[in-house]
């Protein structure tokens, strides 16, 4: 891809997808393109095994940007990495195209195991800030990762997860990510589970108002017995 092509497809990715921009020639100011940019060339050479050329050039982009892409990730069109700082994406990482990732992610691996052992990304999936993807498993197209959850374990498509450790909390999608980037006003599991338990309590505490009064009642009528046997 020429360097023109790039820039031109860049712009139209950050102005879809940050309302913040206001001009064409901030997105050379954005660190998503800056690591972008080098993770492109850094890519080139590590399939060429220029292995520490490769790596050079990803840890420069990353003291600058905040961003750190190992070369060896494969990265579809249209990844977006709004804000960036913290985001880390590792060595044997899958990523679909039209990804948005935002601060704080961790696409990582669980350990010290070898070959594929990064997470795989679908198209149109939404990572949202703080979120962290550990392992060797993939995420469905279309999903929403909520803020702060740490996923463990696969993601069926058009799936939205929340929580740590992650879980599904919806299904079916109606929109995808993309076109609605909206990654605060999620499903929460805890306060539905919480009160689904304080709709409990309180449907106990009922029910038991009534056996009392049944009780004071049958009193009642236990000592109107005894008197009128007197």
């Amino acid at each position: 891809m020429g360097l023109i092509k790039y820039i031109k497809e860049e712009m139209q990715i950050i102005k879809e997808r940050d309302p913040a921009i206001k001009t064409p020639l901030e997105v050379f100011l954005y660190p998503s393109f800056k690591a972008m940019l080098h993770y492109r060339i850094a890519h080139k050479l590590y399939k060429k095994k220029r292995f520490f050329l490769a790596r050079w050039i990803s840890q420069r982009a990353a003291r600058k940007t905040g961003i750190e892409i190992h070369p060896g990730a494969t990265i579809g069109k249209g990844l977006f990495i709004d804000h960036g700082i913290g985001v880390v994406i590792g060595e044997t990482a899958i990523i679909g195209d039209n990804v948005t990732l935002y601060q704080g992610v961790t696409l990582g691996g669980t350990g010290k195991e070898k070959g594929k052992r990064h997470p795989t990304i679908g198209n149109n999936v939404m990572i949202s800030a703080g979120a962290k993807v550990l392992g060797s498993f993939t995420i469905g197209d279309n999903s929403k990762i909520g803020a702060g959850s740490v996923v463990l374990s696969e993601v069926p498509p058009n799936s939205t997860v929340v929580g740590v450790p992650g879980r599904v909390v919806k299904r079916d999608n109606v929109k995808i990510p993309r076109e609605d980037l909206d990654h605060v006003h999620l499903p929460d599991p805890i306060k539905n589970d919480i009160n689904g338990l304080k709709n409990e309590n309180q449907e106990l505490k009922n029910e038991l108002k009534k056996i009392y009064e049944t009780i004071d009642e049958l009193k009642k009528e236990i000592e109107q017995l005894k008197t009128a046997g007197k």
